[in-house]
């Protein structure tokens, strides 16, 4: 806890020092720092990769919030991204300030007065990031200029073209390599701090990302798939065989899903980053808000199709039951995989004061309400005080990346099943078995080029495991499955108009789905109208309650990558734009 509050603090101090010095990183670096006076001690180095994570590292509403791109989620209207008229002028220009400031202590971090271990230790730090911002870069755009120098303003180089896309993932490859062969290898109980193992996870994740990307998107003609997957399951096995991390279980299936996500201190047995708050610090961020909120947030929820892929607790599918799709919401949500009762409001929850807390549809419009990062305590459902750490990356992703990338290689059996898919779901309370055939259900809806089972319960389990944890976007994009953001945003099953329904199995209504709010209304009913435009009941008068069918969404090949900004084109002709995007 000590270590813990000692980084907020210093993150907290580096992000002081350097807002007051923009120039420090937004122009010219060695304008506030000469080489020959600063770059002297280890303290020298640790100060300056502190501001690495101030810049680079995401916000906690940034993570959780990027998921609504993804296919499982609905939300008030689709980003003009994927249902608007979208170009090179609404993208933004691009930045390569972070860039500068990494190429600029790599320039000069080399002195000899200070012991090679540590130059190492932070260079290696240095280059995580660079790996980090490069793959940001390429996942968006794909082909992008390499720079691992600073630039003059009079430097050619500051108006080159694009540098291929498998030139610059091999550089990302290179400087992830050497960050795990020089970072120290010490656990950071605080979760806060770049180490091998978290460098290694990141390496997974990165390689995973690219090798099926290549696959899948064989219009691209990319090489080396097979090779960065290997690379992918080599990083994950040695994270698995250090020992150091592994899933949190306490034997309650009921609560430690969510504990994960609602912790004020990371659960660093499992969390290997973390976006770190802190409520003595007053390090606080908006989530719980903007998830219980009419207008602040965009009423975020998770769509019946994903709901769909919960299993039962016996490991069963609920999609082999009779009437499944038009069972409503108090029958599908009994005896399932619990960790669908720690992601959206569910049977018997309540808030921190015992109150009953159903999904509320003044929050959501599909009736998944989403819980799995919101605090109960009903305060902060409308100040941004919410004090819960936000994990980056967890060990969980580190299996399913392990499990995925042997999947690719034609290489998972029933070990790899036990050691990976297993535990994960062992921990959440559903049996553990292995399906003997593949799921019709995830072909039919999501994967109907996939006959692997497999590949078919990876994918399931990745989606729930990791639900809006910032990374089923990337999945989709990998998977080349763009397509399915196109999906209907369905909701939960409505017997009838007019009929007050119970969401929480306590006995008493609580919402009902009207095309006019009556003039007398029934105490703690919230009335849902149905407009026939933006909401609709598939059956005209009952059915599963549609959400903006109105919008236009597509997803054609070209937005597999984001334009080019109009703005960084005209600065620079020589790159060219992205295919479609002209």
């Amino acid at each position: 806890m000590k270590n813990s509050i000692l980084i907020i603090l210093i993150q907290i101090l580096v992000a002081i020092t350097f807002t007051s010095c923009d120039d420090f990183l937004e122009t010219e670096p060695m304008d506030k720092l000469v080489p020959n006076t600063f770059f002297q001690t280890e303290k020298d180095l640790e100060l300056y990769t502190n501001s690495f994570y101030q810049r680079m590292i995401p916000g906690g509403l940034e993570v959780v919030q990027s998921d609504e791109l993804g296919e499982f989620t609905s939300k008030n209207q689709s980003p003009t991204f994927i249902a608007g008229n979208y170009s090179s002028v609404n993208e933004g220009a691009w930045s390569w300030t972070d860039l500068r400031n990494i190429n600029y202590f790599l320039e000069n971090y080399d002195n000899e007065v200070i012991p090679e271990e540590a130059r190492n230790h932070y260079a290696g730090i240095a280059r995580f990031f660079r790996a980090w911002f490069y793959f940001e870069k390429v996942k968006r755009y794909g082909d992008v200029p390499w720079y691992d120098k600073t630039l003059a303003t009079d430097d050619e180089d500051l108006y080159k073209a694009r540098d291929p896309r498998e030139m610059v993932m091999d550089n990302v490859m290179a400087d992830l390599n050497f960050a795990v062969e020089n970072i120290r290898d010490r656990k950071d109980n605080s979760a806060s701090m770049i180490t091998r193992q978290v460098a290694l996870a990141f390496k997974s994740r990165v390689a995973l990302f690219e090798g099926t990307y290549r696959k899948y998107h064989t219009e691209l003609g990319l090489s080396g798939s097979s090779e960065l997957l290997r690379e992918a399951a080599s990083a994950a096995r040695i994270v698995m065989d250090a020992n150091q991390y592994s899933l949190y279980n306490t034997g309650a299936p009921e609560s430690d899903y969510r504990t994960l996500f609602i912790s004020e201190n990371p659960i660093s047995q499992e969390v290997m980053l973390a976006v770190v708050y802190n409520n003595a610090l007053r390090r606080w961020h908006n989530i719980t808000w903007k998830f219980n909120s009419a207008t602040y947030g965009a009423r975020w929820g998770l769509n019946k199709q994903f709901i769909n892929t919960y299993l039962m607790t016996d490991g069963s599918r609920f999609t082999d039951q009779p009437g499944f799709d038009e069972k409503v919401f108090v029958e599908e949500m009994a005896d399932r995989d619990p960790r669908l009762a720690q992601t959206v409001r569910s049977l018997g929850y309540t808030r921190s004061d015992g109150s009953a807390a159903p999904p509320n549809f003044g929050y959501t419009y599909t009736g998944y309400h989403i819980l799995k990062f919101s605090l109960d305590d009903k305060r902060y459902d409308g100040i941004s005080e919410a004090y819960n750490s936000i994990s980056l990356i967890r060990y969980a992703e580190v299996l399913l990346n392990y499990a995925e990338a042997k999947a690719e290689l034609g290489e998972f059996d029933e070990s790899v099943w036990m050691e990976t898919i297993a535990p994960l779901r062992e921990r959440a309370g559903v049996d553990s078995s292995i399906p003997m055939e593949a799921d019709t259900y995830l072909q039919e809806v999501y994967f109907p080029e996939l006959s692997d089972r497999y590949l078919l319960e990876i994918r399931r389990e990745r989606g729930i495991e990791l639900c809006y944890e910032g990374l089923r976007y990337d999945d989709l994009m990998r998977w080349r499955k763009g397509e399915l953001v196109e999906m209907s945003w369905k909701g939960i099953y409505v017997p009838a108009l007019d009929t007050p329904m119970d969401l929480d199995g306590n006995g008493t209504p609580d919402v009902s789905f009207v095309q006019t709010v009556p003039a007398t209304k029934e105490p703690g009913v919230i009335y849902f109208v149905i407009d026939g435009n933006a909401s609709q009941l598939s059956e005209g008068t009952k059915g599963h309650l549609i959400w903006r069918d109105d919008e236009n969404r597509e997803f054609p090949d070209k937005k597999y990558l984001h334009p080019i900004s109009n703005t960084d084109i005209v600065l620079n002709p020589n790159l060219e734009q992205n295919p479609g995007w002209d």
